[in-house]
């Protein structure tokens, strides 16, 4: 965590430093002048990338996926009365963030391979931004939660019900939804106050922040202080907090005295490790490869892509298949379809 924080810190003090020469320029030509908003902005992080047919195809695979399989657990969390629970209201906030970002992301991609149209309007623009980076942050905070409740069921079980309860965990993914909606669109309001006139073609797959406000020709410090405060909000600080929840709950499991114990409390953790395991080690990893690698433009859009793209795809995946209680209630569901069509066709 250390080392990223660093890499981040270094990467952040390098454009400032290699801007501060021109700061004084910057400062008196966006005095005079007012602020120049294109009418359209040309997205073009996939037009350069060979065979990207083919994985215009995956995507459209990766979207149809993500819809059904989140919108399969929504349903069965809202139907099923035993699962209104402090972790599957959880479970339930993280597939509906789900099925948000990948219909504020995919959809607008889609459009680029079946119309081939890449011009996005200016204000449509600051609505993809708002709401991918909004549904982003709910997921990660969302596993920020989920990873608390493990914590307390496992370190406190005899205080979890005290503590843990439908009502805070409710309180919990309001204030979640509240805070990151107000940060994501002051975040987008930084974005408006810029004059976009070196160019209105973005280098990315969506309407991104930092391709967005390097496109401007006044002061940008403050949306590079936004970027670096995103990532270390939304990436370091969830890691380190999760980190630190499961150092606790593996030292609660060392001092239960039974294997079988142990093997049974860490089984309620399997799915949650899974899930921040697929959400943040690829963005960690391209980052990290983007600092040190230099990537090439192509290789950072379809790295970054199919890190946002396939955490929505593999979450309801991962919920359905390991966890006892789903697999059980789609199986009653199935069986029960089926007997109303066996008596059905018996009439």
């Amino acid at each position: 965590m250390f080392l990223f924080f660093m890499l981040t810190f270094l990467k952040l003090a390098q454009n400032i430093k290699r801007k501060t020469a021109m700061s004084s320029v910057n400062a008196s030509f966006s005095q005079n002048i007012s602020i120049v908003r294109p009418e359209y902005f040309f997205i073009s992080g996939l037009s350069g990338i060979p065979y990207s047919s083919y994985y215009y195809i995956f995507l459209f695979v990766v979207y149809f996926i993500s819809v059904i399989g989140n919108s399969v657990v929504l349903l069965i969390i809202a139907v099923d009365r035993s699962l209104h629970s402090p972790k599957y209201i959880g479970v339930f906030n993280l597939a509906l963030a789900d099925i948000g970002e990948t219909n504020a992301l995919i959809p607008n991609m889609m459009k680029t391979f079946l119309f081939n149209s890449q011009y996005i309007s200016y204000n449509g623009c600051m609505a993809n931004m708002f709401f991918v980076f909004l549904f982003n942050s709910i997921q990660s905070f969302t596993l920020v939660a989920l990873a608390y409740d493990r914590f307390i069921a496992i370190c406190l079980p005899l205080r979890y019900h005290a503590i843990v309860n439908n009502t805070s965990m409710i309180l919990i993914f309001l204030a979640i939804w509240a805070f990151n909606s107000s940060v994501v669109a002051s975040m987008v309001s930084m974005i408006t106050r810029l004059s976009i006139c070196k160019s209105n073609v973005i280098p990315s797959y969506f309407c991104d922040h930092g391709p967005i406000f390097r496109l401007a020709c006044n002061d940008i410090k403050i949306n590079e202080f936004f970027a670096f405060f995103i990532s270390i909000l939304y990436l370091t600080m969830p890691m380190v907090i999760i980190a630190l929840s499961y150092l606790n709950i593996f030292l609660a499991l060392i001092k239960i005295t039974t294997w079988e114990g142990r093997l049974k409390a860490l089984k309620t953790c399997v799915s949650h490790l899974l899930l921040v395991g697929i959400f943040f080690l690829p963005l960690l990893c391209t980052y990290i490869a983007q600092v040190l690698l230099a990537l090439t433009p192509n290789a950072r859009v379809i790295s970054t892509s199919l890190s946002y793209a396939i955490p929505p795809m593999l979450n309801p995946i991962i919920y359905v298949l390991n966890t006892a209680e789903i697999k059980y209630i789609i199986r009653k569901l199935f069986k029960r379809r089926l007997r109303s069509v066996s008596d059905n066709i018996s009439k």
